[in-house]
């Protein structure tokens, strides 16, 4: 027994040809081939890449909400409010004017608006504004510093690679 209704032939009428069956269109426009306005402008626009590029969502503290904790993951942190823990993410950190973070921090970009009192590890960039204070060691890529802003602890940037690579002659013999 079944449950649905398959549909039934029909013959045409006499004298008359069926439609050939046209696969439907998703945005309901009709064919760029029946539209000669949009050729010049389909023709001059670029195809889209195959590849979606996702942003990372952004992950919000309130400037009322205190935590205390471990953040990991990939994306965007603000934190506006209290944090008390460790973070871990691939992505960046941006630290409000006001808010106040306690715990080591490692992500791809941080910036400092705030207070943090941690270290920071492994950054591509640092960005320590004007309101910003810092008490703990830094090592990133590069280092921006507003005037204004507070730091205290050891600090390491620009090596990039070239830091493990020690001082060869460039004939290659050892002296």
């Amino acid at each position: 027994m079944a449950l649905w209704k398959e549909p039934t032939k029909q013959s045409p009428a006499p004298g008359l040809q069926p439609e050939p069956a046209v696969p439907a269109r998703f945005d309901a426009q009709p064919a760029p081939e029946t539209r000669p306005e949009l050729a010049p402008i389909i023709a001059a626009v670029p195809a889209r890449p195959q590849a979606r590029i996702v942003e990372k969502s952004e992950s919000l503290i309130a400037p009322d909400i205190t935590i205390e904790g471990k953040i990991e993951g990939a994306g965007h942190v603000r934190v506006a409010g209290r944090f008390k823990g460790d973070i871990n993410v691939h992505g960046d950190l941006t630290i409000d004017p006001r808010a106040n973070v306690t715990g080591s921090v490692r992500a791809e970009k941080v910036v400092i608006a705030g207070e943090l009192v941690g270290n920071i590890d492994a950054a591509q960039h640092v960005d320590l504004a004007q309101s910003g204070a810092l008490s703990g060691d830094l090592k990133a890529g590069t280092l921006t510093v507003a005037a204004g802003s507070r730091m205290r602890g050891h600090v390491e940037f620009g090596w990039g690679d070239e830091k493990n690579a020690t001082h060869k002659p460039a004939n290659g013999s050892a002296s």
